[in-house]
């Protein structure tokens, strides 16, 4: 079975590398915000690992003497963790398409995230109607919730 067949190759059962991550979305540096996916568990949850380096081009003005990672980034953590929860379920039915963020509700941010923390991003589908998925996510560093939100996103054809 190749990618087109069955959507993204796994790298290894339950984890997405980042050949495999780059396969399923079409996010790329500088904007790629997950390193890899694991406890991927096809239409239920996925665990997302971003790896916070000082080599981040965004902690050059945010901020300089106290990098800090940007909370909407946190976010687009969360959603890109999504949309590869998302293109793996529907495999060989995502071919063509993209995952396009709708909302965020209740995103709460409550540690800061600096250069040398491993961010966590537990994602949970919620709800699935048509197209529409609804997530709820907690991010963790070392054990501790620094972020938190609900959010939904679309899935079109990629034109």
């Amino acid at each position: 079975m190749n990618e087109t067949e069955a959507g993204p190759k796994l790298a290894v059962y339950g984890q997405y590398d980042i050949e495999a991550i780059i396969a399923a979305i079409p996010h790329r540096y500088p904007f790629l915000m997950i390193d890899r996916v694991v406890d991927l568990v096809s239409d239920t949850s996925a665990v997302g690992i971003k790896n916070v380096s000082i080599n981040e081009n965004y902690f050059q003005g945010h901020f300089p003497r106290r990098p800090v990672m940007p909370g909407v980034l946190i976010i687009e953590s969360m959603a890109q963790t999504a949309a590869v929860l998302v293109m793996h379920t529907l495999g060989a039915a995502s071919a063509g398409k993209l995952v396009y963020f709708m909302s965020v509700d209740n995103a709460r941010f409550r540690r800061p995230v600096v250069p040398g923390d491993q961010l966590r991003v537990a994602v949970k589908k919620k709800q699935r109607r048509l197209s529409v998925w609804k997530f709820e996510a907690e991010a963790n560093v070392d054990g501790r919730v620094v972020a938190e939100a609900t959010f939904a996103a679309m899935i079109l054809e990629n034109d």
